[in-house]
């Protein structure tokens, strides 16, 4: 069944992923994480003290949600992906690459004070949370405030 618009579409932009886990007794828990697509994966930052890394070494069954929403303009397109998540090593190209979706390509912008004290390039703690997605859910609902014929994707 065809979808009803490319994910790449969607995973291009920098939007943010809703990372969904369970805690010990399977209450639900999210988190809303910067994340970048890569090779058919889902990369999303965390270090060993994250909540969601100690929650997907437990349980590594996650869903993930990422929703590129413009009201002005009617667009509403919700990708989603089930699957289990792996906490893997940090790679510092991978980090970086995911860094410059949100902050630009020219490193030297970067906020210094936030690349040393909260993103944490270096910090030998950090890891990286990697879906590769068992299923792909895709939903277009844009057009809701215009009709079909007046809005453009």
């Amino acid at each position: 069944m065809p979808r009803p618009f490319d994910p790449e579409d969607v995973l291009r932009l920098p939007l943010i992923a809703n990372l969904a886990t369970t805690n010990a007794d399977g209450a639900p828990r999210n988190a809303p994480l910067w994340f970048h697509w890569e090779a058919g994966a889902l990369f999303m930052l965390a270090d060993e003290s994250s909540s969601s890394l100690r929650r997907i070494e437990r349980d590594p069954r996650v869903a993930v949600e990422i929703v590129d929403y413009d009201n002005g303009r009617g667009v509403m397109r919700h990708l989603g992906f089930r699957g289990r998540a792996s906490v893997e090593m940090m790679d510092e190209a991978l980090f970086r690459r995911l860094l410059s979706r949100y902050l630009g390509n020219d490193e030297s912008l970067w906020n210094p004070w936030f690349i040393e004290n909260v993103a944490q390039v270096s910090d030998p703690s950090s890891r990286l949370l990697c879906l590769v997605p068992d299923s792909i859910y895709t939903n277009d609902v844009s057009f809701f405030r215009t009709g079909p014929q007046m809005a453009t994707v």
